[in-house]
């Protein structure tokens, strides 16, 4: 069959339409080195996506943002005289009825600033809001920034980043509730927008309050499915389909309206008709705290969960197969001194397109792990999260674990402190050497750097070295060294609160920095950062 020549130009202009766009210098500048016919370059454009923090008047959140420096590897790194910036804007944020579908549509949402927006009543974000205050501009690669916001009243951001300051861009929000049913260290790493996106471990139990926030970048409304699935399939929904997300807004949806179905385990399915969004999960237990749950990496045959605390007294394995095949794993643990099977939790059977749940307990015992899922027969698509808690009766707290990939170049985390953070890194294949760069602090520092070696098969958790004379905060920018096995990592933060271990855990998947360029000049054109 004859099928007429697509060039890079039109898949180009394709990709742009959904995810965003970043542009490229040619090949062959000067500085670039090119392999055969492909160089690796850096992204020039990249969007970040934070939901409104908190529903409670206590809430203390902090915004701390940071481009690392150096290749992350590219060919070469992004020119000094680059230009471009890095900036974070406060947005609308409006609380959803999706039983009403024509609400929102015409993509406005509070225009006039007074609450209203298609019948619907705004979560109060202030005038700031409504206008685009900018929270946090970086300065320059390489040093992190931070801002605040308090209150229930807290908007959702959106960002940018071009030209030098958009490989590798990361933004971290972490709030603190030290009472009430949100109580809790709530962190999470803003995400990138897209079209897709698998919640595994969210619920509408009583005792949980999970709402799934939908923040669109863009300047025109998109159009966004939830779709709910328990141990039994897909779970019948009162509303959830065609949920319109109006530009440059947010829209939290309680997933408890969705449905009148009080199911302790499920998975929540985001998609997009129209756009494009970014999406997390807030999760409140009225006697477990509350923290974000973040989405799992894309549907695979095996899945690495890092980053269980060893003192981890409860963790739940969710998991969902997406396809049409059941999926059979074998269920690993990874610890210190290799990989083993958990006695009387070696496998789980995950019927095709339903939730399955296996409660682990403490399965640690001291030492911190990760979880690692291979397929024992057909390599069926699924995705995976963890529950852990810390604590007992009154004094537990939880936090999730999304199954993450490999850093294949580089991944960074921010907001890390000069007490209570603890890095992750396992090796589930061969052994690998890793660079960890702790970066100036928001306040002042000079960088650190150390190199760690994690053994095949196994998990090291290190307490990372902070950056000299540290004043404030820091990021912590993972390079897995050539040569080695896959990484995944994962960054753990203790803040404890009157007695109560209050946590929060975020994976680190790669950054996603660069992108291949092909060397014909005639079909250099401006592609997509991705996630």
């Amino acid at each position: 069959m004859n099928r007429p020549t697509l060039s890079l130009l039109a898949v180009a202009t394709a990709l742009a339409a959904v995810t965003g766009f970043a542009a490229f210098s040619a090949p062959g500048d000067p500085g670039t080195e090119v392999t055969g016919a492909v160089a690796r370059l850096p992204v020039e454009r990249t969007s970040r996506l934070c939901p409104a923090p908190s529903l409670s008047d206590l809430a203390e959140t902090t915004y701390t943002s940071i481009t690392p420096t150096g290749k992350g590897g590219a060919d070469r790194a992004p020119a000094a005289d680059a230009g471009g910036s890095a900036e974070l804007k406060e947005s609308t944020v409006t609380l959803a009825d999706p039983a009403d579908p024509d609400d929102g549509k015409d993509g406005k949402g509070d225009t006039a600033g007074d609450g209203k927006s298609g019948g619907k009543t705004d979560a109060p974000a202030g005038d700031s809001a409504a206008s685009g205050k900018s929270l946090i501009t970086l300065k320059e690669p390489g040093t992190p920034v931070s801002g605040e916001s308090s209150g229930a009243t807290a908007p959702a951001l959106v960002g940018t980043a071009t030209g030098r300051f958009a490989p590798g861009w990361t933004t971290q929000q972490t709030t603190t509730v030290t009472a009430g049913g949100a109580r809790g260290l709530l962190g999470m790493t803003c995400t990138a927008p897209d079209t897709s996106f698998w919640f595994p471990g969210a619920s509408t139990e009583r005792s949980r309050q999970d709402y799934v926030h939908l923040t669109n970048p863009d300047d025109t409304v998109a159009i966004v499915d939830v779709e709910l699935y328990g141990a039994d399939g897909a779970v019948k929904a009162d509303s959830g389909e065609g949920i319109p997300v109006p530009a440059r807004s947010s829209v939290p949806v309680l997933l408890s309206t969705l449905t009148s179905e009080a199911a302790p385990n499920l998975t929540v399915h985001v998609s997009t008709r129209a756009g494009r969004v970014g999406a997390a999960v807030s999760a409140a237990d009225d006697a477990g705290g509350s923290d974000w749950l973040t989405a799992s990496a894309d549907p695979a045959g095996s899945l690495v969960l890092p980053g269980i605390p060893a003192d981890a007294t409860d963790v739940r394995l969710v998991a969902f197969a997406t396809g049409s095949a059941d999926a059979d794993l074998k269920v690993q643990l990874s610890t210190p001194e290799g990989t083993i099977t958990p006695a009387g939790h070696e496998s789980l059977h995950v019927k095709s397109q339903m939730t399955a749940a296996l409660e682990l307990g403490d399965l640690t015992k001291g030492e911190a792990g990760s979880l690692v899922l291979t397929p024992t027969g057909s390599t069926a698509p699924v995705v995976a999260a963890l529950r852990v808690v810390r604590g007992k009766g009154e004094k537990r707290e939880i936090a999730f674990i999304p199954a993450t990939g490999a850093i294949t170049a580089r991944a960074t985390v921010a907001d890390n402190r000069a007490k209570g953070s603890t890095l992750t890194l396992t090796a589930p294949d061969g052994a690998a050497k890793v660079r960890v760069t702790s970066s100036p602090g928001t306040g002042g520092g000079e960088p650190t750097v150390e190199t760690y070696t994690v053994k095949a098969r196994s998990t090291l958790a290190v307490t990372p070295k902070a950056p000299a004379g540290l004043k404030g905060s820091y990021a912590l920018t993972v390079e897995p060294e050539a040569g080695g096995g896959p990484v995944h990592a994962a960054r753990t933060l203790e803040v404890p609160e009157d007695g109560v271990p209050m946590f929060t855990i975020q994976t680190l998947p790669d950054d996603r920095g660069t992108v291949s360029v092909p060397r014909a000049r005639e079909d250099l054109a401006i592609l997509d950062s991705g996630k």
